[in-house]
């Protein structure tokens, strides 16, 4: 079960995080994870967003997008472990900008 699925009788419902950072329900589960007090997102699948969600604490936070626009409108990194590329870019964008 998807941690942002709400369960019970009838149509299922997943929690995602819209672009101004706010939580909302939708009918389609989320296509991306992320970590709200990190500020980053990944895939479902990534290696590392697993191990951290095994130990314990990270769960608390996993927040859902429904998109990768989304998640970059409201204010979340790429993972450079299972998005190498989209991180390298968004890194070379912030020193290009000098923003810390």
């Amino acid at each position: 079960m998807n941690p942002s699925q709400t369960g019970g009788p009838g149509p299922r419902t997943y929690t995602l995080c819209g672009p101004d950072g706010k939580p909302y329900s939708s009918d389609t589960p989320g296509a991306l994870g992320g970590h709200r007090r990190g500020r980053l997102y990944g895939r479902l699948d990534c290696p590392s967003a697993l191990r951290a969600v095994a130990r314990g604490p990270y769960a608390t936070h996993r927040v859902f997008f429904p998109d990768e626009a989304t998640a970059i409108t409201a204010g979340h990194r790429p993972c450079a472990v299972c998005l190498p590329a989209q991180y390298a870019r968004w890194k070379a964008d912030r020193e290009s900008t000098g923003t810390p």
